[in-house]
C-alpha cells in the first residue's frame, strides 16, 4: 500500500490549507512538546484533557503515558508511520476476503441512516468529529465482541482471525465532503489496518488520509495499516460515501513493553472511556435489532 502514499512537500502543504483546525486526541494529560526522532508526539496541546473524577482513572492515564514512551523504544518492527503490507505476511488473506466483506457491507448499507455516529458510540470523538459525516457499525470494540453484528456479518469476522491482537473492528463510513482534522490517537499500544471497500472516483487528493507527511490514498480491495499515534487526518471531498473495513490490533513489541501493553489493554475496559461506549453501543444495538424484528413481523 505504500506505492498509494506520497510523502511532504507539496501534498502536505495543500492538506494543512485545508484545514483550520488543529486537534489532538489522546487519554493523557497535556505535556511539554515532547518529542521522538519521528516525531510522535506523546503529549497534547491546543485541547483540553479528557477529565474524568476518578482518582484510579487519573492514576491509570499516568501509566499510559509512561507506557507511551516504553512502547516506542521497544517496537519489534520500528515506528514508521506507515508501513509495508509486507511487514504483516496476513494482510494479503485479508485482501483475498474483501470481495465478501463488501458483500456484507452492502446489506449492512441498506439501513445506512439508522447507524450510530461515532460520536454516539464514544462521547469524546466529539472533540474532532460533532457531524453526521463519520457513520459506524462495530463488529469488535476494546476487545469486547458484538454478537449481532458479527452475526450479521460472519464472513467478515472469520476474515478478521487472521489478525493477531485484534482489539477493535468496525465498518467506518465517511459521507460526502466529510473531513476528520488532524489528531493523533489515544495510544500507541496498537496499529491501524484500514481495508478499502467502497472508494469513489476521485481527482488527485480530494479523497485521502495524511499520516504525519505521507498523503495516502484508499484502492478498493487493498489494505492500509498505519501507526495512528501520529498526527493524522483523512478527509472525503467527493459527492459519493467512502467505506473503509476500520482495524486496531496490538503492536508487535518486545519485552519488557509486550507485557505492559497487555496488561494496559486487559485494564482498559474498566475505565470510564471504554465503558461508557460500550454501554452507548448496547442501547443502539438494542434499538437496532428490535426495529428489524419488528419489521420481519409486520403483517404484509
Amino acid at each position: 500500500m505504500k506505492r498509494a502514499c506520497q510523502a511532504g512537500g507539496a501534498s502536505r502543504a495543500r492538506v494543512r490549507s485545508r484545514s483550520t483546525i488543529l486537534v489532538r486526541h489522546i487519554l493523557v494529560e497535556p505535556s511539554s512538546s515532547t518529542t521522538s526522532q519521528h516525531d510522535q508526539t506523546f503529549g497534547t496541546s491546543g485541547i483540553a484533557p479528557m477529565e474524568r473524577p476518578s482518582r484510579v482513572t487519573r492514576f491509570f492515564m499516568g501509566i499510559v503515558a509512561w507506557a507511551e514512551h516504553l512502547n516506542f523504544k521497544h517496537a519489534k518492527l520500528g515506528n514508521p508511520p506507515v508501513y509495508d503490507n509486507a511487514t504483516f505476511p496476513w494482510s494479503a488473506e485479508v485482501e483475498k476476503a474483501a470481495p465478501a466483506i463488501r458483500a456484507e457491507l452492502d446489506r449492512i448499507l441498506v439501513r445506512k441512516d439508522e447507524l450510530p455516529t461515532f460520536q454516539d458510540i464514544s462521547t469524546d470523538v466529539k472533540t474532532i468529529s460533532s457531524d453526521n459525516g463519520w457513520k459506524t457499525f462495530f463488529l469488535l470494540g476494546f476487545g469486547v465482541k458484538s454478537e449481532q453484528n458479527i452475526k450479521a456479518c460472519p464472513d467478515t469476522w472469520n476474515a478478521m482471525q487472521k489478525i493477531p491482537g485484534l482489539t477493535t473492528v468496525m465498518f467506518s463510513i465517511f459521507e460526502p465532503g466529510k473531513h476528520l482534522p488532524a489528531h493523533r490517537g489515544p495510544y500507541n499500544g496498537v496499529l491501524r489496518l484500514h481495508l478499502g471497500l467502497i472508494v469513489p472516483d476521485h481527482q488527485g487528493d480530494e479523497l485521502a488520509i495524511r499520516v504525519k507527511d505521507q498523503v495516502c490514498h484508499w484502492e478498493e480491495g487493498k489494505v492500509l495499516i498505519f501507526d495512528d499515534a501520529f498526527e493524522h487526518e483523512a478527509w472525503n471531498h467527493t459527492d459519493k460515501t467512502r467505506v473503509v473495513l476500520f482495524v486496531d490490533f496490538v503492536k508487535p513489541l518486545n519485552f519488557p513493553a509486550r507485557l505492559v501493553n497487555w496488561l494496559l489493554m486487559h485494564m482498559a475496559i474498566f475505565t470510564p472511556f471504554i465503558r461508557e461506549g460500550l454501554d452507548n453501543h448496547k442501547e443502539w444495538e438494542k434499538k437496532f435489532y428490535a426495529e428489524a424484528e419488528a419489521l420481519r413481523n409486520r403483517p404484509n
